[in-house]
């Protein structure tokens, strides 16, 4: 109930399906909604984690949102039921995300490439990749080839 204290229990469902979390919560942990979880609860991976966090923030309804590095440290499934549901998450608002992983921002309306604290290059995934020598086309053939991205 973080992100809104008077959520009903349809409202948190809800929230935890949008953040595909529902499943693990209901087929992983013993008390399903009921269950204590953090340091006096059952430890949830980070995947699970960021779900509930988005279910949270789902459950908010915030006009902007600001994320900072929402995938890192995930493994390629937990990226993906992550992704998806962020993408539910930002759908509609104004969203900033910090990214190091392109598969964060590939849809971004608009694209800033930071490097050594300033903006070196602007513009979309599909703008920034034509650019052979930028650091984004870079970026993103380094991830590409090393298998950290599924494509453009």
């Amino acid at each position: 109930r973080y992100g809104k204290l008077d959520a009903t229990p349809d409202e948190i469902e809800a929230a935890a399906k949008a953040a595909n979390a529902h499943d693990f919560i209901i087929n992983d942990l013993q008390d399903g909604y009921q269950t204590l979880v953090g340091e006096r609860g059952v430890k949830l991976s980070g995947g699970q984690r960021q779900r509930v966090a988005i279910a949270r923030a789902i459950l908010k309804d915030p006009r902007i949102l600001i994320l900072d590095e929402a995938t890192s440290s995930l493994d390629s499934e937990s990226e993906s039921l992550v992704q998806e549901a962020l993408e539910r998450l930002m759908a509609g608002r104004t969203s900033f995300v910090i990214a190091h992983r392109l598969s964060t921002i590939v849809n971004a309306d608009w694209v800033l490439v930071l490097d050594g604290g300033r903006v070196v290059e602007q513009g979309t995934h599909a703008e920034l990749l034509t650019n052979g020598n930028g650091v984004y086309f870079r970026l993103h053939q380094m991830q590409f080839q090393h298998g950290l991205e599924m494509g453009d």
